[in-house]
């Protein structure tokens, strides 16, 4: 166990000289099972990760899901969602910070990075709530927990870098996250009608869109519709793999984008150069996680900890919550998927041997993610926006934030209390 606790330390240590993670885990792995196993054993283990990771067949759906988004995010679909939405919620008091989430969470469906959606509708969403007088607080704040969405609403990057590492099914993850997405987004909603009726002024209500205006509106969004029904619906019904679902969905919207005439030459080769890129920097930290995990099974580390959480006499559910409390509490100091592959080598043989499902603890493990995402001080999406909206300050994002950590923070609760909230849908899975 001394080993891997020193392994862990090296990490941050590496991360506090500014060494990328990748680099650091990988080293770290390396050089670990290189001073436990031998040098001979580290190079060849090493050599067999990076193989396998290149030539993986699974592991195709990541890209391909990134290329989907990206796809879509040039098709200019995240215009047409936000106009369906504000067409039927408008009216209401903060018609537009509701059209926001509900458009988020249509982004999400089809994009699969909560960055990439908190950063396009905050070119969509903004110029119109700053035009209706909505507070720069409760607007940035919107759009930042509305992107988190994009993660727990399928296709998920963050759920299928669990489900490869954990070896869990990537369609039952998928399936799990659904109604945990739109309850987050109804949630949401509601925190917005609790702010904006405490401070109406900062949120008025807009125009009242006749039935025609709305249907027009619905018109503008079928090929996202067309797109979730084929690759989601695929996917749940066992009509093909996650993988080939990706294929599906990143050749339609290629095929979108191309009917809207949106692609050029140029934006083909910014899209696949941008795919290729985040592709690329996923994959570096999967080949560097799978090492170090590696490392991390070849010690004491995960029975030690299993035999001493076991000694402690705690129930099954209060182990959980205090796994919960961790990440909420690491969340907050540390960038979410560097989070993530961290933890689960250590955590996921616990959950495991506590019989709980893989599939259940991945969608809370999103769920710690989107709480990540929007926590002061180190949430990527705070950042994103703020990058964006340089004008708006850093204190007003966080201010605005708050309300929607503790709705994420009570979701969370609901899912540990209630598992099937998660389970339901992926146990009707063919």
């Amino acid at each position: 166990m001394i080993e891997a606790l020193l392994g862990f330390i090296a990490i941050f240590a590496l991360a506090l000289l500014r060494m990328p993670l990748a680099f650091s885990m990988g080293l770290v792995g390396i050089v670990g099972i290189g001073l436990t196993r031998g040098w001979d054993p580290a190079l060849a283990s090493t050599a067999q990760v990076v193989h396998e990771t290149g030539f993986a067949y699974t592991l195709s759906v990541i890209p391909l899901f990134i290329l989907m988004g990206n796809f879509v995010a040039r098709a200019g679909l995240a215009h047409e969602l936000f106009a369906a939405a504000y067409a039927f919620i408008g009216h209401f008091r903060g018609g537009l910070a509701h059209a926001t989430v509900a458009a988020c969470a249509g982004f999400g469906a089809i994009c699969g990075s909560s960055i990439a959606t908190a950063a396009t509708m905050s070119k969509v969403a903004y110029p119109s709530m700053k035009k209706m007088g909505y507070s720069d607080s409760l607007s940035t704040g919107v759009m930042a927990a509305g992107g988190t969405l994009g993660i727990m609403i399928p296709p998920s990057t963050i759920m299928v870098i669990y489900g490869i590492i954990t070896e869990t099914n990537i369609g039952k993850l998928f399936a799990a996250g659904v109604i945990p997405g739109i309850l987050t987004a109804l949630l949401m909603m509601g925190a917005i009608v609790y702010m904006t009726s405490k401070d109406p002024e900062h949120a008025p209500a807009g125009k009242r869109s006749t039935w025609p205006e709305r249907w027009a509106a619905l018109r503008g969004i079928w090929g996202v519709v067309l797109l979730v029904i084929v690759v989601l619906g695929g996917i749940y019904g066992g009509l093909f793999t996650a993988t080939e679902g990706a294929g599906f969905g990143a050749a339609g919207a290629f095929l979108f984008a191309l009917a809207r005439r949106r692609l050029t030459w140029a934006i083909l080769f910014q899209v696949l150069v941008e795919s290729a890129r985040t592709t690329a920097m996923l994959f570096t930290l999967l080949i560097a996680a799978t090492i170090f995990a590696n490392f991390v099974n070849f010690t004491t580390m995960p029975n030690d900890l299993k035999e001493w959480i076991t000694h402690l006499g705690l129930s099954p559910v209060m182990i959980i919550t205090a796994m919960m409390l961790i990440y909420i509490v690491l969340g907050t100091v540390m960038e979410e998927l560097t989070m993530v592959l961290l933890t689960i080598p250590l955590f996921f043989p616990i959950v495991t041997a506590l019989g709980f499902d893989p599939v259940w603890f991945g969608v809370l493990i999103v769920m710690i993610v989107q709480i990540g995402l929007i926590s002061p001080p180190v949430g990527m999406n705070l950042f994103v926006i703020n990058t964006l909206l340089p004008k708006v300050g850093l204190g007003n994002i966080f201010k605005g934030c708050w309300p929607f950590v503790l709705v994420m923070i009570f979701v969370l609760g609901l899912l540990i209390a209630f598992p099937q909230l998660s389970l339901w849908l992926p146990s009707l899975m063919k």
